[in-house]
C-alpha cells in the first residue's frame, strides 16, 4: 500500500521540543517504513524521515514567524491532494482544513481527529462524514455522536526515549502548556500544600495568564525551566515523585501521562476527559476531583509500583501497537475503495458515483464478453475507448470501434463483447434512481452466472 501522511506545518517533524501533533505524525511515519509500508510524509522541509519527504514549507511558522501560517498551510495542503491519485490512503493529521478538498479526488482520506479545539469546526467534520472520509478518535471519550468513527487508536510512544527509573523521586512535575486549561495555577497549590518543590515544564501558551498566575511564585520550591527536548523530558520525568495533571478540559488523550508513566512515574489527574482511560486509580496513578483530593493521593504515591506503571505503557502504549492498529483501518478502508472491480470477462474502475448517476471505465478482455442482460432501473450510454466491440440490444447485432457509441434504454436486453485480440475499454453512464447489482437480470452467460 501507498499511504500519504499529513503532518501539521507549525513545528518540525519530529519536533525538537514542543508540536504534540507532529510527534505522533512521525512517530507513525516510522512506524510504518519499519513495516515495509511506502510512506510519503508531508511535513515541513527540516523535517526528519526514513520515509520519503514532500515539503513546501521551509520551517515551521511557530518557529519562524515570518512564515504566514495560512498561506503556507494552504500551499502545503493542496500538494497533498493534487498528488492524490498516486496513493492508495490519504491519512491526515492536521485538523479539518484537509477534509474540505476530499470531495475533489477519488482517494479515500482517513482523519485522526486529535481533539475538537472548539464546537465551532464540528461543521466540517459533519460536512465530509460520508464517501471517501473516514474519522479515528484518539479515545472513547473524544467522540462526538455527530460523526460516525471507524475505529479508536490510542496514541503510543517510543518507549527508547523514556528510561524506567524504580527508584521514586523527590519533586513533582507539571509538564504541559501553561494556560488554565491544564492547571498549571493548580499544580502550584497542589505542591504548596504537599510540601515538596514542584518543576514546571513547557511552553507558555496564555501569556497574561502567565504572569499573573504562575512566574510570581517562581523560587526555590517553584522552578520554571520552559520548553525542554527529548533527553530532558526523559530525566524530568523518570526522576520526578510524581507527575501532576491537574486539567480543565476534556482532554482527548495526554501524551505527557503515557510517558510519565513509561519512566515509572505514577500521575495524579483530575477526572477530566481520557484520564479514566489511561489512568487506573492504584496502579500507575490516582484520579482526583480537586486540589485537595490530589494532594491525598500524593501520600499514596509510595503504594504504586513504578513496574507497574511501566508495564501497563508496553502492553497498551507502544508505538508498535499504534502503527499496527492504523495498519489495520488502512487495509479496511483500502478493501472498502478498491477501484478495480475484477470479473471473468475483465475488470471495472468507478470513475463516480452519485445519487442520479453512476461512471465506470470498463475493459474487456479479448473474446470476453458480458452476459445478456437488462437493467429494469436505469438505463446506460456507452462510449468506446479503445479496441473493437459487437453490441447486443435486443435482436440486433451493433459493431462499434473507438470513438463510437451507444444508448441502451431502460429495460433493454443488451450485452458487449470484445471481438478483437486487445483489451478493450469503454465507458458506462448510467442514469436512474438506483445503480446495484441486484438490478442485473441476466438471461445468458459464459462464466455460468445466470440465476
Amino acid at each position: 500500500m501507498k499511504i500519504a501522511l499529513i503532518s501539521p506545518i507549525a513545528w518540525r517533524t519530529p519536533p525538537t521540543h514542543y508540536g504534540p501533533w507532529e510527534n505522533i505524525a512521525s512517530l507513525i511515519c516510522e512506524g510504518l517504513v519499519k513495516k515495509g509500508i511506502d510512506v510519503t510524509l508531508f511535513a515541513t522541509k527540516d523535517s526528519i524521515t526514513a520515509g520519503k519527504l514532500s515539503a513546501v514549507c521551509e520551517r515551521g511558522y511557530e518557529e519562524d514567524k515570518t512564515i504566514e501560517p495560512k498561506v503556507w498551510e494552504c500551499l502545503h495542503i493542496s500538494e497533498v491532494f493534487e498528488r492524490a491519485d498516486e496513493f492508495d490512503l490519504i491519512h491526515n493529521n492536521f485538523d479539518f482544513l484537509p477534509i474540505s478538498y476530499s470531495g475533489l479526488v477519488k482517494t479515500p482520506v482517513l482523519t485522526t481527529i486529535h481533539g475538537f479545539s472548539s464546537s465551532a469546526i464540528l461543521p466540517v467534520y459533519e460536512k465530509y462524514n460520508k464517501n471517501n472520509n473516514y474519522y479515528v478518535s484518539i479515545s472513547n471519550s473524544d467522540r462526538s455522536d455527530k460523526l460516525d468513527y471507524i475505529a479508536t487508536v490510542y496514541h503510543g510512544i517510543n518507549l527508547d526515549q523514556f528510561t524506567f527509573k524504580k527508584e521514586m523521586g523527590d519533586y513533582l512535575l507539571f509538564f504541559g502548556r501553561m494556560h488554565p486549561d491544564k492547571g498549571a495555577k493548580e499544580a502550584i497549590q497542589i505542591a504548596k500544600s504537599f510540601g515538596k518543590k514542584l518543576i514546571m515544564a513547557g511552553i507558555v501558551q496564555d501569556q497574561d495568564y502567565f504572569e499573573k498566575e504562575i512566574s510570581p511564585y517562581f523560587g526555590e520550591d517553584i522552578v520554571y525551566v520552559g520548553s525542554v527536548g527529548p533527553e530532558e523530558r526523559n530525566k524530568l520525568l523518570r526522576n520526578a515523585y510524581a507527575l501532576l495533571h491537574p486539567i480543565f478540559f476534556a482532554e482527548p488523550f495526554g501524551l505527557s501521562v503515557v510517558e510519565s508513566m513509561a519512566c515509572g512515574t505514577p500521575v495524579v489527574a483530575f477526572n477530566k476527559g481520557s484520564m479514566p482511560e489511561l489512568i487506573e486509580s492504584g496502579k500507575n496513578g490516582f484520579i482526583v476531583s480537586d486540589v485537595d483530593e490530589a494532594v491525598v493521593a500524593l501520600k499514596k504515591i509510595p503504594e504504586i509500583d513504578r513496574q507497574v506503571c511501566r508495564d501497563i505503557v508496553e502492553q497498551r502504549f507502544s508505538v508498535e501497537r499504534m502503527v499496527d492498529d492504523y495498519i489495520k483501518v488502512y487495509q479496511q478502508i483500502i478493501d472498502q475503495n478498491k477501484q478495480e472491480d475484477k470479473r471473468p470477462w475483465g475488470y471495472y474502475e468507478v470513475l463516480s458515483d452519485k445519487p442520479d448517476h453512476k461512471v465506470k471505465r470498463i475493459v474487456v478482455f479479448p473474446q470476453g464478453e458480458l452476459s445478456l442482460q437488462r437493467h429494469k432501473r436505469r438505463s446506460e450510454h456507452w462510449q468506446i475507448i479503445t479496441g473493437e466491440a459487437v453490441v447486443t440490444l435486443e435482436n440486433e447485432k451493433i459493431p462499434l470501434i473507438a470513438g463510437q457509441s451507444i444508448d441502451i434504454p431502460q429495460r433493454a436486453k443488451h450485452r458487449i463483447k470484445n471481438i478483437g485480440d486487445k483489451n478493450m475499454a469503454f465507458i458506462e453512464i448510467q442514469r436512474g434512481d438506483y445503480f446495484g447489482e441486484d438490478d442485473i437480470e441476466r438471461f445468458e452467460d459464459k462464466y455460468g452466472r445466470t440465476e
